[in-house]
Protein backbone atom coordinates (compact mmCIF):
# COMPACT_ATOMS: atom_id res chain seq x y z
CA UNK A 1 0.00 0.00 0.00
CA UNK A 2 1.46 3.41 -0.91
CA UNK A 3 2.73 5.47 1.98
CA UNK A 4 1.62 8.78 0.52
CA UNK A 5 0.45 9.94 3.95
CA UNK A 6 3.69 8.99 5.66
CA UNK A 7 4.14 12.36 7.32
CA UNK A 8 0.54 13.54 7.61
CA UNK A 9 0.38 13.09 11.39
CA UNK A 10 1.93 15.39 13.97
CA UNK A 11 5.36 16.88 13.16
CA UNK A 12 8.59 15.53 14.63
CA UNK A 13 9.10 17.00 18.09
CA UNK A 14 12.12 18.96 16.86
CA UNK A 15 10.56 19.82 13.52
CA UNK A 16 10.23 23.62 13.27
CA UNK A 17 8.03 23.71 10.17
CA UNK A 18 4.72 22.36 11.39
CA UNK A 19 3.13 25.80 11.85
CA UNK A 20 4.80 27.41 8.85
CA UNK A 21 3.54 25.41 5.90
CA UNK A 22 3.91 28.39 3.55
CA UNK A 23 7.21 29.71 4.89
CA UNK A 24 9.09 28.14 1.98
CA UNK A 25 6.91 29.63 -0.73
CA UNK A 26 6.91 33.03 -2.39
CA UNK A 27 3.73 35.08 -2.64
CA UNK A 28 3.14 33.57 -6.08
CA UNK A 29 3.48 30.03 -4.72
CA UNK A 30 6.97 29.27 -6.04
CA UNK A 31 9.81 27.89 -3.96
CA UNK A 32 11.63 30.73 -2.21
CA UNK A 33 13.37 28.88 0.64
CA UNK A 34 14.17 25.18 0.85
CA UNK A 35 13.96 24.21 4.50
CA UNK A 36 12.29 20.81 4.41
CA UNK A 37 10.60 18.49 1.94
CA UNK A 38 7.55 18.36 4.17
CA UNK A 39 4.60 20.07 2.50
CA UNK A 40 6.07 20.27 -1.00
CA UNK A 41 3.85 18.94 -3.78
CA UNK A 42 4.67 15.98 -5.98
CA UNK A 43 4.65 18.30 -8.98
CA UNK A 44 7.16 20.66 -7.35
CA UNK A 45 9.48 17.77 -6.53
CA UNK A 46 9.08 16.32 -10.03
CA UNK A 47 9.96 19.68 -11.56
CA UNK A 48 13.11 19.89 -9.43
CA UNK A 49 14.09 16.37 -10.48
CA UNK A 50 13.53 17.20 -14.15
CA UNK A 51 15.57 20.39 -13.90
CA UNK A 52 18.34 18.57 -12.03
CA UNK A 53 18.64 16.09 -14.90
CA UNK A 54 19.34 19.00 -17.26
CA UNK A 55 22.45 19.90 -15.27
CA UNK A 56 24.00 16.44 -15.64
CA UNK A 57 26.68 15.58 -18.15
CA UNK A 58 28.68 12.36 -18.56
CA UNK A 59 31.77 12.12 -16.36
CA UNK A 60 34.75 13.15 -18.47
CA UNK A 61 32.70 15.64 -20.49
CA UNK A 62 32.67 19.35 -19.75
CA UNK A 63 30.54 20.27 -16.74
CA UNK A 64 27.30 22.12 -17.46
CA UNK A 65 27.76 25.86 -16.94
CA UNK A 66 25.35 28.77 -17.32
CA UNK A 67 25.13 32.43 -16.31
CA UNK A 68 21.76 31.90 -14.60
CA UNK A 69 23.05 33.35 -11.32
CA UNK A 70 25.24 36.11 -12.81
CA UNK A 71 25.04 39.10 -10.47
CA UNK A 72 23.87 36.95 -7.53
CA UNK A 73 25.88 36.26 -4.39
CA UNK A 74 25.65 32.96 -2.50
CA UNK A 75 27.04 32.65 1.03
CA UNK A 76 27.83 29.18 2.39
CA UNK A 77 27.45 29.22 6.18
CA UNK A 78 28.49 25.80 7.46
CA UNK A 79 28.56 25.74 11.26
CA UNK A 80 29.01 21.97 11.19
CA UNK A 81 31.59 19.90 9.28
CA UNK A 82 30.78 18.95 5.68
CA UNK A 83 32.64 17.78 2.59
CA UNK A 84 30.10 16.67 -0.04
CA UNK A 85 27.33 19.17 0.64
CA UNK A 86 29.58 22.20 1.04
CA UNK A 87 31.73 21.39 -1.99
CA UNK A 88 28.72 20.73 -4.20
CA UNK A 89 26.93 23.95 -3.18
CA UNK A 90 30.16 25.87 -3.82
CA UNK A 91 30.62 24.32 -7.27
CA UNK A 92 26.91 24.57 -8.09
CA UNK A 93 26.82 28.32 -7.46
CA UNK A 94 30.04 28.94 -9.40
CA UNK A 95 28.89 26.86 -12.37
CA UNK A 96 25.75 29.00 -12.47
CA UNK A 97 27.83 32.19 -12.56
CA UNK A 98 27.29 33.43 -8.99
CA UNK A 99 29.76 35.11 -6.68
CA UNK A 100 30.40 32.73 -3.76
CA UNK A 101 31.37 33.50 -0.16
CA UNK A 102 32.52 30.58 1.99
CA UNK A 103 32.52 31.72 5.59
CA UNK A 104 35.24 30.33 7.84
CA UNK A 105 33.25 29.53 10.97
CA UNK A 106 36.40 29.28 13.10
CA UNK A 107 37.16 32.97 12.55
CA UNK A 108 33.62 34.26 12.11
CA UNK A 109 32.02 36.84 14.39
CA UNK A 110 29.56 34.21 15.57
CA UNK A 111 32.53 32.46 17.17
CA UNK A 112 33.17 35.74 19.00
CA UNK A 113 29.63 35.86 20.37
CA UNK A 114 27.75 37.71 17.62
CA UNK A 115 24.16 36.52 17.23
CA UNK A 116 23.35 34.58 14.13
CA UNK A 117 20.83 37.20 13.02
CA UNK A 118 23.37 40.01 13.36
CA UNK A 119 25.71 37.96 11.20
CA UNK A 120 22.96 37.44 8.62
CA UNK A 121 22.03 41.14 8.65
CA UNK A 122 25.68 42.07 8.12
CA UNK A 123 26.02 39.78 5.10
CA UNK A 124 22.58 40.80 3.83
CA UNK A 125 23.84 44.40 3.87
CA UNK A 126 26.65 43.22 1.56
CA UNK A 127 23.93 42.15 -0.90
CA UNK A 128 24.07 38.42 -0.35
CA UNK A 129 21.07 36.88 -2.13
CA UNK A 130 21.18 33.24 -0.97
CA UNK A 131 22.35 31.80 2.34
CA UNK A 132 23.18 28.09 2.42
CA UNK A 133 23.04 27.10 6.09
CA UNK A 134 24.16 23.99 7.95
CA UNK A 135 23.80 23.97 11.73
CA UNK A 136 23.78 21.39 14.51
CA UNK A 137 20.77 23.04 16.19
CA UNK A 138 17.21 22.36 15.10
CA UNK A 139 15.21 25.30 13.76
CA UNK A 140 18.06 27.56 12.65
CA UNK A 141 17.27 27.71 8.89
CA UNK A 142 13.59 28.48 9.53
CA UNK A 143 14.49 31.07 12.17
CA UNK A 144 16.73 32.87 9.68
CA UNK A 145 14.12 32.58 6.92
CA UNK A 146 11.57 34.42 9.06
CA UNK A 147 13.89 37.41 9.48
CA UNK A 148 15.55 38.02 6.10
CA UNK A 149 14.48 40.55 3.48
CA UNK A 150 12.03 39.57 0.76
CA UNK A 151 14.79 39.36 -1.85
CA UNK A 152 16.82 36.77 0.12
CA UNK A 153 16.58 32.97 0.04
CA UNK A 154 17.59 30.42 2.70
CA UNK A 155 18.62 26.87 1.78
CA UNK A 156 18.92 24.17 4.43
CA UNK A 157 22.16 22.23 3.94
CA UNK A 158 21.63 19.96 6.94
CA UNK A 159 19.94 20.69 10.25
CA UNK A 160 20.52 18.72 13.46
CA UNK A 161 18.76 15.34 13.08
CA UNK A 162 15.71 17.07 11.60
CA UNK A 163 16.15 17.72 7.91
CA UNK A 164 18.50 17.49 4.92
CA UNK A 165 16.24 18.33 1.98
CA UNK A 166 18.84 18.54 -0.79
CA UNK A 167 20.09 15.07 0.16
CA UNK A 168 16.52 13.82 0.01
CA UNK A 169 16.08 15.20 -3.51
CA UNK A 170 19.36 13.78 -4.81
CA UNK A 171 18.37 10.38 -3.40
CA UNK A 172 15.04 10.63 -5.24
CA UNK A 173 16.85 11.53 -8.46
CA UNK A 174 19.19 8.56 -8.12
CA UNK A 175 16.32 6.16 -7.48
CA UNK A 176 14.31 7.55 -10.40
CA UNK A 177 17.27 7.16 -12.77
CA UNK A 178 17.40 3.43 -12.03
CA UNK A 179 13.78 2.57 -11.24
CA UNK A 180 11.84 5.12 -13.37
CA UNK A 181 8.89 5.35 -10.95
CA UNK A 182 8.30 5.05 -7.22
CA UNK A 183 4.84 3.53 -6.85
CA UNK A 184 5.79 -0.15 -6.83
CA UNK A 185 9.16 0.11 -5.11
CA UNK A 186 10.23 -1.33 -1.77
CA UNK A 187 12.89 0.89 -0.21
CA UNK A 188 14.93 -0.13 2.83
CA UNK A 189 16.89 2.32 4.98
CA UNK A 190 19.13 0.62 7.53
CA UNK A 191 21.24 2.06 10.31
CA UNK A 192 20.97 4.86 12.82
CA UNK A 193 17.45 5.99 11.93
CA UNK A 194 16.86 7.79 15.25
CA UNK A 195 19.55 10.42 14.65
CA UNK A 196 19.41 10.62 10.85
CA UNK A 197 18.23 13.75 9.09
CA UNK A 198 18.96 11.87 5.86
CA UNK A 199 16.42 9.18 6.75
CA UNK A 200 13.79 11.79 7.61
CA UNK A 201 14.20 13.75 4.39
CA UNK A 202 14.40 10.60 2.27
CA UNK A 203 11.21 9.30 3.87
CA UNK A 204 9.44 12.62 3.30
CA UNK A 205 10.46 12.71 -0.35
CA UNK A 206 9.57 9.06 -0.95
CA UNK A 207 6.19 9.62 0.69
CA UNK A 208 5.42 12.59 -1.57
CA UNK A 209 6.41 10.58 -4.65
CA UNK A 210 4.16 7.67 -3.60
CA UNK A 211 6.68 4.92 -2.82
CA UNK A 212 5.16 1.46 -2.48
CA UNK A 213 6.74 0.46 0.84
CA UNK A 214 9.33 2.00 3.13
CA UNK A 215 11.13 -0.20 5.65
CA UNK A 216 13.32 1.29 8.39
CA UNK A 217 15.73 -1.23 9.94
CA UNK A 218 17.88 -0.51 12.99
CA UNK A 219 18.93 -1.82 16.38
CA UNK A 220 16.25 -1.03 18.95
CA UNK A 221 18.58 1.51 20.56
CA UNK A 222 18.71 3.45 17.26
CA UNK A 223 15.08 3.04 16.21
CA UNK A 224 12.98 6.14 15.50
CA UNK A 225 9.85 7.22 17.28
CA UNK A 226 7.04 5.53 15.38
CA UNK A 227 5.09 8.82 15.40
CA UNK A 228 7.80 10.33 13.21
CA UNK A 229 7.29 7.68 10.50
CA UNK A 230 3.67 6.58 11.03
CA UNK A 231 3.31 4.49 7.86
CA UNK A 232 6.81 3.13 7.49
CA UNK A 233 7.54 -0.38 8.71
CA UNK A 234 9.97 -0.17 11.63
CA UNK A 235 11.99 -3.38 11.80
CA UNK A 236 14.98 -4.72 13.72
CA UNK A 237 16.15 -7.66 11.59
CA UNK A 238 17.93 -6.74 8.38
CA UNK A 239 17.56 -10.21 6.88
CA UNK A 240 13.80 -9.73 7.06
CA UNK A 241 13.85 -6.11 6.00
CA UNK A 242 16.03 -6.55 2.93
CA UNK A 243 14.01 -9.41 1.46
CA UNK A 244 12.70 -8.41 -1.98
CA UNK A 245 13.88 -4.80 -1.66
CA UNK A 246 14.46 -2.71 -4.78
CA UNK A 247 16.57 -0.05 -3.05
CA UNK A 248 18.82 -0.52 -0.01
CA UNK A 249 20.27 2.56 1.68
CA UNK A 250 22.83 2.14 4.45
CA UNK A 251 23.39 4.88 7.04
CA UNK A 252 26.31 5.41 9.34
CA UNK A 253 26.00 5.58 13.12
CA UNK A 254 25.62 9.26 13.99
CA UNK A 255 28.08 9.24 16.88
CA UNK A 256 28.38 13.04 16.92
CA UNK A 257 24.64 13.30 17.73
CA UNK A 258 24.51 10.62 20.43
CA UNK A 259 25.08 11.61 24.02
CA UNK A 260 24.77 8.12 25.50
CA UNK A 261 26.21 5.25 23.49
CA UNK A 262 24.79 2.55 25.77
CA UNK A 263 22.98 -0.19 23.90
CA UNK A 264 24.70 0.45 20.57
CA UNK A 265 26.35 -2.70 19.19
CA UNK A 266 30.12 -2.86 18.79
CA UNK A 267 31.64 -2.78 15.32
CA UNK A 268 31.78 -6.52 14.77
CA UNK A 269 28.32 -7.09 16.21
CA UNK A 270 26.86 -4.23 14.21
CA UNK A 271 28.22 -5.47 10.89
CA UNK A 272 27.12 -9.02 11.66
CA UNK A 273 23.55 -7.91 12.26
CA UNK A 274 23.07 -4.71 10.26
CA UNK A 275 25.91 -4.50 7.75
CA UNK A 276 24.83 -4.45 4.10
CA UNK A 277 26.87 -7.14 2.37
CA UNK A 278 27.01 -9.13 -0.85
CA UNK A 279 25.50 -12.08 0.99
CA UNK A 280 22.56 -10.07 2.29
CA UNK A 281 21.93 -8.45 -1.09
CA UNK A 282 21.17 -11.93 -2.46
CA UNK A 283 17.86 -11.62 -0.56
CA UNK A 284 16.98 -8.32 -2.25
CA UNK A 285 15.47 -8.01 -5.75
CA UNK A 286 17.89 -9.14 -8.50
CA UNK A 287 18.25 -5.59 -9.83
CA UNK A 288 18.38 -3.86 -6.44
CA UNK A 289 20.62 -0.84 -6.03
CA UNK A 290 22.75 0.06 -2.99
CA UNK A 291 22.92 3.64 -1.71
CA UNK A 292 24.79 5.50 1.02
CA UNK A 293 24.74 9.25 1.76
CA UNK A 294 28.37 9.28 2.97
CA UNK A 295 30.70 9.44 4.64
CA UNK A 296 30.96 5.64 4.67
CA UNK A 297 32.37 3.50 7.43
CA UNK A 298 33.49 0.59 5.27
CA UNK A 299 33.24 -2.74 7.02
CA UNK A 300 30.75 -1.39 9.56
CA UNK A 301 27.52 -0.39 7.84
CA UNK A 302 28.51 -1.60 4.37
CA UNK A 303 30.90 -4.21 3.00
CA UNK A 304 33.74 -2.40 1.25
CA UNK A 305 33.63 -4.47 -1.95
CA UNK A 306 29.85 -3.97 -2.16
CA UNK A 307 30.28 -0.20 -2.02
CA UNK A 308 32.44 -0.47 -5.15
CA UNK A 309 30.32 -3.07 -6.93
CA UNK A 310 28.11 -2.64 -10.04
CA UNK A 311 24.94 -2.46 -7.92
CA UNK A 312 26.32 0.49 -5.95
CA UNK A 313 25.14 3.96 -7.00
CA UNK A 314 27.00 5.80 -4.25
CA UNK A 315 29.26 7.86 -6.51
CA UNK A 316 26.27 8.63 -8.72
CA UNK A 317 24.55 10.11 -5.66
CA UNK A 318 27.50 12.50 -5.31
CA UNK A 319 27.27 13.49 -8.98
CA UNK A 320 23.53 13.99 -8.66
CA UNK A 321 24.00 16.14 -5.55
CA UNK A 322 25.78 18.81 -7.57
CA UNK A 323 23.07 18.82 -10.25
CA UNK A 324 20.30 18.98 -7.64
CA UNK A 325 21.90 21.95 -5.90
CA UNK A 326 22.26 23.74 -9.24
CA UNK A 327 18.55 23.13 -9.88
CA UNK A 328 17.55 24.44 -6.45
CA UNK A 329 19.71 27.55 -6.69
CA UNK A 330 18.33 28.27 -10.17
CA UNK A 331 14.76 27.79 -8.99
CA UNK A 332 14.85 29.97 -5.89
CA UNK A 333 16.74 32.75 -7.64
CA UNK A 334 14.26 32.73 -10.54
CA UNK A 335 11.40 32.93 -8.05
CA UNK A 336 13.06 35.81 -6.20
CA UNK A 337 13.37 37.72 -9.49
CA UNK A 338 9.73 37.09 -10.44
CA UNK A 339 8.15 37.58 -6.98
Amino acid sequence: MPVTDLFESKPHHDQPYGDDANLQLSRSGGLRHLLTLRGLSRQMLSDLLDLSAEFLSPLGDAAVRTDTLAGKTVANLFFEPSTRTRASFDLAAKRLGADVLNLDVNTSSRKKGESILDMIYTLQAMQVDVFVVRDASAGVPAYIARHVKDHVSILNAGESDVSHPTQGILDLLTIRQHKKSFENLTVVIVGDIAHSRVARSAAQGLSIMGVGELRLVSPKSLAPNSDDFPRARIMHRLDEGIRGADVVMALRIQRERIGNLDGIPGIDEYFANYGVSHERMKMAAPDAIVMHPGPMNRGIEIESSLADSPCSVITQQVTNGLAVRMAILSTVCHNLDTR
